[in-house]
C-alpha cells in the first residue's frame, strides 16, 4: 500500500494517454528532446571558446602615486573604513 506497483503505473499512463492523446504527448517528448539537446550544444559551445584575454589597463599615471585600478577606501562617516570614529572611549 505505501508503494505503487507497475499496474498502478500503466493505469496512470493509460490515463494520460486517454486525457492528452498520443500525437500531443510524441510532440510534447520531441520539444523536451530538442531542448535538453540545445541545452547540451550550448554548454558544448562554451567550453570549446576561447578564454578572453585580460583587459590591458592603462599604466600608472606618473606624479599621482596610484596606478588607475587602486582600491578606493571610503572614510566617509558611516562607512566601514571608519570605525574608529565610532569607537569612542
Amino acid at each position: 500500500m505505501g508503494s505503487l506497483s507497475i499496474w498502478h503505473w500503466l493505469i496512470v499512463l493509460l490515463i494520460v494517454a486517454l486525457v492528452f492523446g498520443t500525437k500531443k504527448l510524441g510532440n510534447i517528448g520531441h520539444d523536451l528532446g530538442n531542448a535538453v539537446r540545445g541545452f547540451k550544444k550550448a554548454m558544448n559551445d562554451n567550453d570549446q571558446d576561447q578564454p578572453i584575454a585580460p583587459k590591458q589597463l592603462p599604466p600608472a599615471t606618473p606624479g599621482t602615486g596610484t596606478a588607475p585600478d587602486a582600491e578606493f577606501k571610503d572614510n566617509t562617516p558611516g562607512s566601514q573604513g571608519s570605525r574608529q570614529d565610532d569607537r569612542r572611549s
